[in-house]
């Protein structure tokens, strides 16, 4: 999965970071803020995806003052499949984060960082995550690893890309701060957290 642009597996094209922008706001907007919302320097380019999905009825056009004004008909039949498109992102990390929830052995710490995390990354890209368990848990523990391994399935089944795990008990954060500093840097500025904290985050960076 595209990790920047997870609707491209099914809409790859303009058509679908058109839909992103006007999924993502109830407001009427014209060609041009539609253009500057995508990233996309081509106002005609845009506009030509615009009234071609006005044509098929999945946008309303609006006439104001001379101009026109577009939004997302959400009565149309095809409307659910647009949000949950462009909602896949979301609704992948509120999956992680009831999986993970719903372990017997609660993790002292959960995170995403990475490319993933900053959805700035590709189809190449992994899914980093963070895992704290607890002191009193061993590594090889069966219950505690199947927890991990599983996660791990779910996250390539559900994207299609490879994932990385970095695992340490709460003691052994100060040997990651000393062996990885860069990781830390990216946690710190951009993890998306599962379990626990953001504040208990940067409370075990900061204090080891």
């Amino acid at each position: 999965m595209d990790v920047s642009r997870p609707y491209s597996a099914v809409c790859p094209t303009l058509d679908g970071d058109v839909l992103k922008v006007l999924a993502g706001t109830t407001m009427a907007l014209t060609g041009r803020q539609v253009a500057l919302l995508t990233g996309r320097k081509s106002h005609s380019g845009v506009l030509a995806v615009l009234n071609r999905l006005t044509e098929h009825g999945l946008v309303s056009r609006i006439e104001l003052n001379h101009a026109y004004l577009f939004a997302l008909n959400r009565d149309h039949l095809a409307a659910p499949a647009v949000e949950i498109l462009v909602g896949m992102r979301k609704a992948l990390f509120e999956e992680i984060r009831n999986v993970i929830d719903d372990w017997s052995i609660t993790p002292v710490h959960a995170s995403l960082f990475g490319s993933a995390a900053r959805g700035d990354g590709d189809t190449q890209s992994d899914f980093d995550l963070l895992v704290v368990r607890p002191d009193s848990v061993d590594e090889d523990e069966s219950a505690w690893r199947s927890q991990i391994e599983d996660l791990v399935d779910l996250v390539r089944r559900r994207t299609g890309n490879q994932v990385s795990v970095i695992e340490r008990d709460k003691s052994g954060m100060e040997r990651l701060r000393e062996a990885e500093p860069p990781i830390l840097s990216e946690l710190l500025a951009n993890a998306i957290v599962f379990s626990g904290s953001r504040s208990q985050l940067t409370d075990m960076l900061e204090a080891v």
